[in-house]
């Protein structure tokens, strides 16, 4: 797992560390071959909606990435049609998968994981310890999926919440019980931009409504040690918490990052082929999109829909998350 991002990146997808994957190198999951593809997968409880695909524009039109990021440039890109999960997978959902299938995250392998500080739900003896540069992210002993803030927190309490603590492994894994993908990083910004060209947000260039009404769930107040909960959340929130986008897709700014399919590779942009852009063969780590509740304005603001980061794919913290795909 990799640690970390630096602070401007909003510690965005920080976990304990243990050997990277190497970049340009497919692995599996920690437990071996996924699993094939169940019948009982196809009774999935996350509503998709099947989107007809079509040309867009994709990238930073107003220039507000981290050069480091590649967000740009702005580039026509022509998709097929595809179907994709309103929302991320959720904790009842992946509990289907485990159940079906005895599958072990990469977290549960380990043995430890990344948790907020103010999140955490452990006995001291299970704090492990801290990064230096980041010392809002804390490597707790027993956190994962099931356990996503530490030992003593349940996915049985928030079964509606996102599924986190899973790694990019992880969701490929659940992909293939499922019989679908996770989005390449086209697909998904397309999606998230819900038929709004070149708009900032997924529900147009204003972060919040007139009135102050909050339309994701980010961080308010001064990171890392007040959150004012002006959005109602001070963790994940659950899904279906703020109204959705125009293909009717929820989340797609703040709450949890999600994984994509692609190696981010910060110059694909300037060379990436307009139709149905594959992702590039190799790169510093997977793709995440969509930002996460501890995203702030004042040092990250990679909630907007063109926003781009990248975690390594043993790589799960407690808010890293996924939704699926397929064609």
């Amino acid at each position: 797992m990799s640690c970390c991002h630096g602070p401007e990146r909003e510690g965005a997808a920080t976990s304990a560390t243990t050997p990277a994957t190497v970049a340009g190198t497919e692995t599996g999951p920690a437990n071996g071959a996924a699993p094939a593809v169940s019948p009982a997968a196809q009774d999935r409880v996350i509503e998709q909606v099947s989107l007809p695909g079509g040309s867009f524009l994709m990238g930073d039109a107003f220039d507000e990435g981290y050069p480091e990021d590649g967000e740009g440039p702005v580039h026509e890109v022509a998709l097929s049609p595809f179907t994709v999960d309103t929302t991320a997978v959720t904790n009842a959902e992946f509990q289907r998968f485990v159940a079906a299938t005895g599958y072990r995250t990469e977290s549960e392998v380990y043995g430890y994981s990344g948790v907020f500080h103010l999140l955490i739900a452990a006995d001291a003896a299970d704090i492990l310890g801290r990064p230096e540069s980041l010392q809002w992210w804390v490597t707790v002993r027993g956190a994962d999926w099931a356990h996503p803030h530490g030992p003593k927190s349940s996915w049985q309490d928030v079964p509606d919440h996102p599924v986190v603590q899973v790694s990019w492994n992880d969701a490929v894994a659940y992909c293939r019980w499922a019989g679908r993908a996770l989005p390449t990083e086209a697909q998904w910004e397309y999606a998230a931009r819900g038929g709004l060209a070149q708009a900032r947000y997924p529900w147009g260039n204003e972060l919040v409504e007139p009135g102050g009404t909050h339309r994701c769930n980010i961080w308010q107040g001064i990171f890392p040690t007040d959150n004012t909960l002006d959005d109602g959340f001070l963790g994940p929130a659950p899904v279906r918490s703020f109204p959705p986008n125009g293909f009717g897709l929820y989340e797609t700014s703040g709450n949890v990052w999600e994984w994509c399919a692609d190696w981010f590779l910060p110059k694909y942009y300037r060379k990436s082929p307009a139709d149905n852009p594959p992702g590039p063969t190799i790169g510093q780590g997977r793709v995440m999109r969509g930002g996460s509740f501890l995203c702030h304005d004042s040092y990250c603001n990679r909630y907007r829909v063109a926003a781009r980061s990248k975690n390594t794919p043993d790589s799960a913290a407690s808010n890293i998350g996924f939704r699926t795909v397929a064609v």
